[in-house]
């Protein structure tokens, strides 16, 4: 007999993720451990955030106003999906700048996976619009403006994650493009090393990573998810740095001024205009205190996992009067 979900069992995975505990699983990215289901992804805005738990062989992912912690909405989908997280910091993706497609992608459980399964969501009423099956290892990357193309890391080599390609999917056409996403200044194998952090600019359409260069050099990928192009921003000053993993991207409102920070110490400044590197001037003795920062988190994270109870329970309820989980609404796009 299948086991039935219970608002228990999902406040306990909400809690793990809402404050800390990581999940044993890992998303796209070739590691476990990395998750951002429970998590989520907010809206550029900030008007919602987007969340799954995992219930057995099933998802719930349910939309919530992170002002109050109430669940908007919500959906039990066939299948183990989650929220994709993009770099090792657990920088979350899969939401369109407009907020209106969502992806979400199957946790891998090995390095590689044979196949690689991601779904596509509408964001309003959290319904399935279509289900990608890649022959391959595959990792979400990021997604255009307005839905319209995924990007995707494939991985080419079963025994090097440091090995892949930027590869466009589109998501109107259903089908992965021939062509590797390349700075056309540099060899096609340019990008190697692992995705440390990640920063989207304000209308998403620029998706800005830094790597470790593996071995060699660190570098931003700078991913125009608009054109389907990219440029490669080498960082020769932080090689060998020994603080990579501690760095983080602050974008400033223009979108024209991007700087690498550790902590509140800024490293690096990129003009994204002309992707010139530069020293960045020194931070404030004093920072200005951000917007929100004395929110009450504790409150909004326990009135979310009350919402979620919530949804848990009408779950419950649902399935004990027989009420199907969601299926796709077409028929898969698979690519072999």
């Amino acid at each position: 007999m299948k086991r039935l979900c219970t608002p228990v069992l999902l406040l306990c995975a909400a809690a793990a993720a809402l404050f800390g505990a990581g999940d044993a699983r890992a998303d796209g990215l070739p590691v476990l451990g990395i998750d951002d289901g429970a998590s989520g992804v907010a809206t550029v805005a900030g008007t919602a955030r987007y969340v799954t738990l995992q219930d057995g062989r099933d998802t719930l992912v349910a939309r919530v106003n992170p002002h109050g912690g109430q669940v908007e909405t919500f959906r039990l989908l066939a299948g183990t999906l989650t929220i994709p997280a993009v770099a090792y910091d657990g920088s979350p993706g899969g939401l369109s700048a407009d907020g209106r497609r969502l992806v979400l992608i199957e946790p891998r459980t090995s390095f590689p996976r044979a196949r690689t399964k991601l779904v596509v969501l509408d964001t309003e009423s959290l319904r399935l619009l279509e289900t990608i099956d890649l022959k391959g290892d595959f990792s979400f990357d990021a997604v255009s403006p307005h839905g319209g193309f995924a990007y995707l890391i494939q991985y080419t080599s079963p025994t090097d994650p440091n090995v892949y390609l930027v590869r466009a999917f589109d998501l109107t056409a259903g089908r992965l493009l021939p062509t590797p996403v390349t700075d056309p200044r540099e060899h096609a194998d340019k990008m190697r090393g692992r995705p440390l952090t990640r920063v989207a600019s304000p209308d998403g359409r620029w998706a800005y990573t830094l790597y470790d260069g593996g071995s060699g050099t660190p570098f931003v990928h700078a991913l125009d998810t608009a054109s389907r192009s990219a440029h490669c921003i080498d960082l020769p000053l932080l090689k060998g740095s020994d603080e990579l993993w501690q760095l983080h991207f602050r974008l400033d409102p223009s979108g024209r001024k991007l700087t690498l920070v550790n902590g509140s110490t800024p490293v690096l400044a990129i003009d994204t205009t002309t992707f010139a590197v530069g020293t960045p001037p020194p931070a404030p003795a004093h920072a200005p205190a951000v917007p929100g920062s004395g929110m009450p988190w504790l409150v909004i994270a326990l009135s979310i996992l009350g919402g979620l109870a919530a949804a848990a329970a009408a779950v419950l309820v649902a399935r004990r009067r027989g009420a199907a989980i969601t299926r796709p609404v077409r028929s898969p796009a698979r690519v072999s």
